[in-house]
């Protein structure tokens, strides 16, 4: 049986329309498969397809590019907003005859791996004992019984950042007479309702986020000083203009990685980041002035208690709204730097319940419970403490070492989503095609605890599980390029190749 048979043999699932499941869909069929994607809601892009009107692109749109398929020349924007990345998104679907694979309205349930014993000691894609059962429902008709499918390999596309909430649980949330919601509730109302929603009344956000920054800065932005919008916060965050973001990632070149160490590194380039470490904190001061330049921080005392490299290692720099100072000094925004102790009838309760505050509508911008949510797709007990038993990192950022035949995308975080996300479907489609094999499991395992351990050394109480640090995206992009056989060189010129920084056109080709 020719390889281009056993290809089409082979069954593999994608479970998820977003950025991710898309773009592992594309890969996958290029290389000869005919895999399903399962989404559950009628519409692909993800939490494109449901975010709050003022969301704009957090990286410069040259970052946030597929590889092969650029933005359009009418999109003159460097930060496009939302609508016109789920435009993109979907133009992208659309060329690559994605769309006719994904069954819409098909939400899976469970996952239930055949072989409890089975792992990734083979080191290949398939397993010639195990198989996925999916058990997936009919979202439009939710009392059918669910449907059955056996696939011999599964990519998970269902994301960090939705469905399932992380909202405080306060005993006394009961007594509160106001309405409580999460942004993701939020953002599922159109622009009309959301203004509607809160006109008239004290908003209080909970959270310094993005998620949080943008919902204060849209809420006192409709309603103005006479109805003021406060924003409660634990910890303060580095936030940039659109100008810094730009001059952060053209500097994020190999000259620049070679400040930061690297996961076993050799001696030549351990001593190199000690010599260089200067020109990284100079950098960081640099960047850190600026942003108290520009932004009144003293004088509101917005300034974070660490340092800028510390936060971008952890995936959490953000772009703030550029009113959002503004409307501080104008009145409809109120900072206020607390804890949140628990509700009364009229409120929240602040500074370990010593302070009332007094709020019609609580928003909690407290993120997700990402790694629940992935773990309650696997029926086994044991898969589920795969996920949430261990805080370390994933192996090449999509492959768990005790979950067999099975990849997670859409859940490593990076400055350059996309780019990630593309960049790690690649390398599992060439996987998927045999290109090479995975290294035994303690060589994973050992690898993921080398790469966390070098993520806390920077990013240190900041640290997340499944970011891949802004100073080592190259790093990553060329263990990628080595696994599968391709120069991780991909400029001509050993100047650019140096000093240039790397786009996702640079990986058209891989």
């Amino acid at each position: 049986m020719d390889s281009g048979m056993r290809k089409e043999a082979k069954k593999v699932a994608i479970i998820g329309a977003g950025i991710s499941g898309i773009v592992a869909c594309k890969h996958a069929v290029e290389k000869g498969f005919d895999p399903i994607v399962f989404e559950a809601r009628s519409c692909i892009g993800g939490v494109w397809s449901s975010t709050i009107h003022s969301t704009k692109l957090q990286t410069p749109k040259d970052y946030f590019q597929f590889s092969d398929f650029p933005w359009p020349d009418f999109v003159l924007e460097d930060f496009p907003h939302h609508k016109q990345v789920l435009e993109y998104v979907r133009s992208y679907a659309l060329h690559f005859e994605v769309v006719p694979r994904i069954s819409f309205g098909s939400k899976v349930t469970a996952l239930h791996y055949s072989d409890a014993a089975a792992d990734w000691t083979s080191g290949q894609p398939f397993s010639s004992t195990g198989k996925w059962s999916l058990v997936v429902q009919d979202v439009l008709h939710p009392l059918h019984p669910p449907k059955v499918y056996e696939m011999d390999f599964v990519i998970l596309c269902i994301g960090k950042f939705s469905d399932l909430p992380n909202i405080p649980d306060f005993s006394s949330r009961a007594s509160f007479n106001g309405e409580v919601l999460h942004t993701m509730n939020y953002a599922a109302m159109d622009k009309m309702q959301a203004a509607k929603f809160t006109q008239y009344k004290r908003v209080t956000v909970v959270g310094f986020q993005k998620s949080a920054v943008d919902t204060a800065a849209e809420i006192a932005r409709n309603n103005g000083a006479k109805h003021p919008c406060t924003l409660v916060f634990r910890r303060v965050h580095w936030c940039g203009s659109e100008t810094l973001v730009k001059f952060t990632f053209k500097n994020l070149t190999r000259f620049s990685q070679l400040m930061v160490h690297k996961p076993a590194e050799g001696l030549i380039l351990c001593f190199l980041a000690f010599v260089l470490s200067p020109l990284r904190w100079m950098f960081c001061k640099v960047v850190e002035w600026y942003m108290g330049w520009i932004y009144p921080l003293k004088k509101y005392k917005m300034v974070p208690d660490h340092s800028f490299l510390n936060q971008i290692y952890s995936c959490m720099f953000m772009i703030l709204p550029s009113d959002f100072y503004h409307r501080v000094e104008q009145g409809s925004l109120v900072l206020r730097k607390s804890t949140v102790a628990g509700f009364y009838e009229s409120g929240l309760l602040l500074d370990g319940g010593t302070t009332r505050l007094d709020t019609d509508v609580v928003i909690f911008a407290t993120g997700y419970k990402s790694d629940e949510k992935i773990a309650a797709i696997f029926s086994s007990p044991q898969l589920k403490k795969c996920i949430t038993g261990s805080s370390a990192p994933l192996y090449r950022e999509c492959i768990h070492p005790r979950i067999p035949q099975l990849a997670i995308m859409g859940y490593s975080e990076s400055p350059a989503t996309l780019f990630t996300f593309e960049m790690r479907s690649k390398w599992v489609a060439h996987f998927l095609a045999g290109r090479f094999r995975l290294p035994p499991v303690a060589e994973m395992e050992e690898n993921a605890r080398r790469w966390e351990a070098n993520a806390r050394r920077y990013s240190r109480q900041n640290y997340k599980r499944g970011c891949v640090g802004v100073m080592l995206q190259l790093h990553c992009n060329d263990e990628i390029c080595r696994d599968i056989g391709s120069n991780p060189r991909r400029k001509k010129c050993l100047l650019s190749h140096i000093f240039s920084p790397y786009r996702p056109s640079d990986y058209a080709h891989l």
